[in-house]
């Protein structure tokens, strides 16, 4: 009975919490590749494979509109399916930042191979049209969005085991780096927002703040270095108390 017990409150929590990452991740794999697909016949019909070319956003039809309402309708995909992943707040975010990260990396492997497209990491992309067109580097999405997939593991892994909420301050170094990053991929659209949209969907940058993106990155990781900070905490003591315990046991022997 204690055996059954132990099943039921150790491993089979933690194989409902596997399934359920393994489960975000295949979804996010597979929209990856409608998303991709998607990218890939609007960028043949505009004879823009390679988005980093003059006028990269031409104005056809009604497209431009249809771009940006897709776009939002991708974020609460991946929103939603975190939120039905999750039992708790914290593990709902988890699932979510996990599907938004497995996404975007997969979808840059899919236009690879769609249409060889990017030819490196270093290759200049329109990563999102809202509210201002972001540009940067593939390189840099592809790092954000391993962080989340991190972060989200650590979220949803051990949400279970009664992890530690990062306090405020850890979320205010979190704000404070997405802000930073949303001006680095923006920098060049809000140079020249004020000559109007014409201006704005021409704009081709020329240099990415690196150094600044890298900020962006530490401080956007306050919250999964906390949490990595908090399990291997956890796991030190465990082992120190398991120590003592056998050194106890061992000196009631002798």
């Amino acid at each position: 009975m204690s055996a059954l017990r132990l099943y039921r409150n150790v491993m089979k929590p933690r194989t409902n919490a596997y399934t359920r990452w393994m489960t975000v991740a295949l979804f996010a794999v597979a929209m990856a590749w409608v998303e991709s697909a998607v990218v890939f016949y609007l960028r043949t019909m505009l004879n823009r494979l390679e988005p980093y070319q003059p006028h990269p956003l031409p104005l056809i039809g009604g497209l431009g509109p249809a771009e940006l309402v897709r776009e939002v309708a991708t974020m609460i995909m991946l929103l939603t399916v975190g939120v039905l992943a999750g039992r708790t707040w914290r593990s709902r975010l988890g699932y979510a930042a996990i599907a938004f990260g497995v996404w975007d990396i997969f979808y840059y492997i899919f236009l690879k191979i769609l249409c060889g497209w990017p030819h490196s990491l270093w290759d200049w992309d329109i990563l999102f049209l809202l509210p201002l067109p972001w540009w940067g580097p593939v390189l840099a999405p592809v790092m954000i969005s391993a962080l989340l997939v991190i972060w989200g593991t650590l979220a949803s892994q051990f949400d279970r085991e009664g992890m530690e909420h990062p306090g405020w301050k850890v979320w205010v170094l979190n704000f404070a780096g997405v802000l930073l990053a949303l001006y680095v991929f923006m920098a060049d659209s809000l140079r020249v927002a004020r000559h109007g949209v014409e201006a704005v969907r021409n704009v081709l940058p020329v240099q990415f703040e690196w150094l600044s993106f890298f900020c962006a990155c530490a401080l956007m990781a306050a919250p999964a270095i906390a949490n990595l900070w908090w399990i291997c905490r956890k796991r030190f003591f465990q082992s120190t108390n398991s120590t003592q315990v056998q050194n106890e046991e061992l000196a009631q022997l002798l």
